[in-house]
């Protein structure tokens, strides 16, 4: 049976049992770079991948596989790519999502939140003018700095939160007015932006 793994946002200490449990009793375990790492202090033999469709070269239905996904698999995740490939998943166990992480972190609900992620993806930032919160997963070309200034040429006056390596002891999270520089020292971030104009 194939299950796939929500990770959380990187620490062990943000998995849940369910996750320790199907992680210690799949006979195959398959992760990104970091996920590894951190499966690694549970489990000797992980097999350490870079693309995603390395990981459908690793599979074998007849092997009992645990696919780790960092934060929740289910948004804006790796199970919808696994089932438009065909692969068949017997089992999701979800996870605490970064931008779940990075609002705990800053004691906001976000029941009403627009979640957006640009992570890999190309998607207009026109829906936030009219959200008064927005949550949106970056990458290295949609960062934290381009969507400030891009969010500062759309007209949106407020609060843009940034938070980097959330849950690690280098955690960072950043307040700065829109359209101001943001430099952060990775590629894959969480931003809160608060709109005082919706």
């Amino acid at each position: 049976m194939i299950k796939v793994v929500g990770m959380g946002p990187g620490n062990i200490n943000y998995l849940t049992m369910e996750a320790i449990n199907a992680i210690k009793s799949a006979d195959r375990v398959i992760a990104f770079g970091r996920i590894a790492s951190t499966a690694k202090i549970l489990v000797n033999d992980v097999i350490e991948v870079n693309r995603v469709d390395s990981i459908i070269e690793n599979l074998d239905a007849n092997v009992n596989t645990a696919i780790l996904a960092s934060g929740d698999p289910c948004f804006f995740g790796i199970i919808d790519y696994l089932i438009k490939k065909g692969i068949v998943v017997g089992e999701v166990i979800p996870g605490i999502s970064s931008f779940q992480y990075m609002m705990s972190k800053l004691k906001k609900s976000w029941q009403d939140a627009l979640l957006i992620s640009l992570h890999g993806r190309e998607e207009s930032l026109s829906k936030v003018i009219e959200s008064r919160l927005s949550v949106i997963l970056t990458d290295s070309k949609n960062n934290p700095n381009f969507i400030s200034k891009r969010l500062y040429e759309l007209g949106v006056i407020g609060k843009i939160y940034t938070g980097y390596n959330l849950s690690y002891d280098e955690e960072v999270i950043l307040i700065n007015d829109i359209g101001g520089e943001i430099e952060i020292a990775g590629n894959i971030s969480v931003v809160v932006i608060e709109n005082e104009m919706a």
